[in-house]
C-alpha cells in the first residue's frame, strides 16, 4: 500500500480522545448514549409513577421498547445527523414529535396484543417522564459543550479554500463564534488570499497553506477535520477533486453558494438528469402568513402582554417620573415598513441634556445605540437598560400596528438615509415592520455594532420567516435579557 492512500489510516490511529469526542462515529454515538440513558431513566420513572397510582398496569416488558422507539424516530428523522450552531430550542420540536409517535406506536401494540391495565394512563405518565428527562439531559450536554468550546476544547481544525471578501467573512465568523464547534487554521487557493485578511489588523492572520493542488498533503500536515469552500479564483471544475479528497480522509465539507444571499433554510435541492437546481421558496410580506401572524398575531400578544405586566408597568412609570424632570416616556422618530416613520416608544431612561454636555458621533460602520456621549442615565435609567425593560412601551407601538413583536430592529432617518447609501441591502430591511427584538439583537448584534451585521442578519430573517422562527426569538429573547441581567 502507498504511503498516501495509508496516511488516513495512521492519521486516525494518532487521534486524541479530544478529537474522537468531537468527529464520528464516537460524537454520534455519545448523543445516542445519552438519549437512551435518558429514556430508560425516563420508562423507568414513568413505570414506577404508573405502578404506584394503578396496581393492574401493563407488564413492563412492553414498555421497555419505548426507548428504542424514540432513538428509532430520532434517528428516521435525522435528527442526529451533525449541523453546526444547533441550540437546545431547536432540539424541543423533534423531541416532542418522537417521544409523542413513540407513545402513539406502543399504545396501538400493546392494543394489538390485549394487554391488561390502564394502558393510556401508563403510557402517558411514561411519555411525560422521558420527554422531561431527554429534554433535560440535551440541555445540560448542549451547556457543558458550549462551555468546552468557549474555551477553544472540541473545536474542529478547518481550512477554507476561498480568497476575496467571502472567505474572509467566513474566517471571521467562524473566529468570533466558537460555539459552532469549528476553528480555522489556514486558507487554500490558487494565489494568496488578499481581500481583508489582516489587511488593517481587524481579522487575526490566517496561514496561507498552498493551493488546491496540494490539498492531500495540505490535510494530512495540517490534520484537518473540515473544508469550507468560499469563492475562490481557482476555476470550479478543479475544485470538485478538492472535494473528493477531504471525503477520502473522512472530512466534513461545506460549500457556499454563489448567490449565498438568496439561499435560505427551506431551500430544496431537485434534479434534472444529474445536475441539481436549487428551488429557492420566496416568503412574501404582503401575503396572508404574515397578515395573519404578524399583523393581528403580534397585536393580540402584545395586548395580553400589557395586561399582563400591568403592574411592571404602572411601577416603571411612577419610577421614572420620580427619577428626574421630564416625560415618563420618550419618543424618538424612527423608520418603519416601507420607510414610514413613526414615533418609536421608550421610558425615558435619561436626564435633560446640560449646555455642557459633548456632542456624539457614531463610530464608521457601527449602528448608533447604547450610551452615546456623555452617560446621562438615571439610576433607575441604569437598570431598565441593562435589563431592556426601558423597551416595554413599545407594546404600544405593536398594539397601535406601527411595529411587530419581531423583526428589525428601527433606526433614525438620519441615520437610515446613510446607511442605505453605504451598507448592501440594507434597503431591504423595511419590507417588513421593524420589530421589539430581531434576529440580529438575539445574536449579540445590539447597541453600537456593525450594521452590516445587522442588514444581514435582518435580511435572513425576512427571507426565512415562520412562526416557529418568531417563537424562538422571542425565547432567545428572554434568556439573553436574563444574561444582561446578571
Amino acid at each position: 500500500m502507498s504511503s498516501a492512500s495509508s496516511a488516513p489510516h495512521a492519521r486516525r490511529r494518532r487521534r486524541t480522545l479530544d478529537e474522537l469526542a468531537r468527529t464520528d462515529p464516537l460524537s454520534t454515538i455519545i448523543t445516542v448514549s445519552i438519549d437512551v440513558l435518558a429514556g430508560s431513566a425516563g420508562v423507568a420513572l414513568g413505570a414506577w409513577w404508573a405502578f404506584s397510582t394503578e396496581p393492574t398496569s401493563p407488564p413492563v416488558w412492553l414498555c421497555a421498547l419505548y426507548t428504542p422507539l424514540v432513538v428509532a424516530t430520532l434517528a428516521f428523522r435525522k435528527v442526529y445527523a451533525r449541523k453546526l450552531n444547533r441550540r437546545f430550542l431547536d432540539e424541543i420540536g423533534p423531541v416532542l414529535a418522537a417521544t409523542a409517535l413513540a407513545a402513539i406506536l406502543l399504545l396501538s401494540l400493546m392494543e394489538f396484543v390485549n394487554a391488561p391495565g390502564h394502558i393510556g394512563g401508563m403510557i402517558t405518565k411514561i411519555w411525560v417522564c422521558v420527554l422531561m428527562l431527554m429534554l433535560l439531559f440535551r440541555l445540560l450536554r448542549a451547556v457543558y459543550q458550549r462551555g468546552l468550546r468557549r474555551r477553544n476544547l472540541l473545536l474542529s481544525p478547518v481550512i477554507v479554500v476561498g480568497n476575496g471578501r467571502v472567505a474572509s467573512q467566513i474566517v471571521e465568523r467562524l473566529r468570533t463564534s466558537p460555539q459552532l464547534g469549528l476553528s480555522v487554521i489556514g486558507m487554500m487557493d490558487a494565489e494568496p488570499p488578499w481581500a481583508g485578511i489582516d489587511s488593517e489588523g481587524d481579522t487575526p492572520a490566517v496561514p496561507y497553506l498552498g493551493s488546491p493542488a496540494d490539498v492531500d498533503r495540505i490535510i494530512r500536515d495540517t490534520r484537518a477535520e473540515g473544508i469550507v469552500i468560499a469563492f475562490s479564483l481557482t476555476q470550479d471544475q478543479l475544485l470538485t477533486p478538492v472535494i473528493r479528497i477531504a471525503h477520502r480522509h473522512g472530512l466534513r465539507v461545506w460549500v457556499v453558494p454563489r448567490m449565498f444571499d438568496s439561499v435560505g433554510a427551506n431551500i430544496r435541492v431537485e434534479h434534472v438528469g444529474g445536475l441539481p437546481l436549487l428551488a429557492v421558496p420566496h416568503t412574501n410580506p404582503q401575503g396572508w402568513q404574515f397578515t395573519l401572524g404578524k399583523h393581528v398575531g403580534d397585536r393580540v400578544i402584545a395586548a395580553a402582554g400589557l395586561l399582563l405586566i400591568s403592574p411592571i408597568f404602572l411601577t416603571l412609570m411612577l419610577l421614572v417620573r420620580l427619577s428626574s424632570p421630564g416625560p415618563i416616556l420618550f419618543r424618538q422618530p424612527r423608520v418603519g415598513r416601507d420607510g414610514q416613520v413613526f414615533d418609536c416608544l421608550k421610558f425615558r431612561s435619561m436626564r435633560a441634556p446640560l449646555p455642557s454636555d459633548a456632542d456624539f458621533e457614531v463610530a464608521s460602520g457601527s449602528a448608533p445605540g447604547g450610551v452615546e456621549g456623555v452617560d446621562r442615565r438615571t439610576k433607575i435609567g441604569k437598570i431598565m437598560r441593562r435589563t431592556s425593560l426601558d423597551e416595554l412601551p413599545q407594546l404600544l407601538n405593536v398594539v397601535k400596528g406601527d411595529m411587530s413583536l419581531v423583526g428589525p430592529r428601527p433606526e433614525r432617518p438620519e441615520f437610515v438615509a446613510l446607511f442605505d447609501a453605504q451598507i448592501r441591502r440594507y434597503g431591504e430591511r423595511h419590507r417588513v415592520k421593524a420589530g421589539v427584538t430581531g434576529w440580529a439583537q438575539v445574536h449579540g448584534l445590539r447597541g453600537q455594532t456593525s450594521i452590516a451585521d445587522r442588514a444581514e442578519w435582518d435580511n435572513y430573517y425576512i427571507e426565512n420567516w415562520s412562526w416557529s422562527l418568531d417563537m424562538k426569538i422571542l425565547m432567545l429573547t428572554v434568556l439573553a435579557v436574563m444574561r444582561r441581567a446578571e
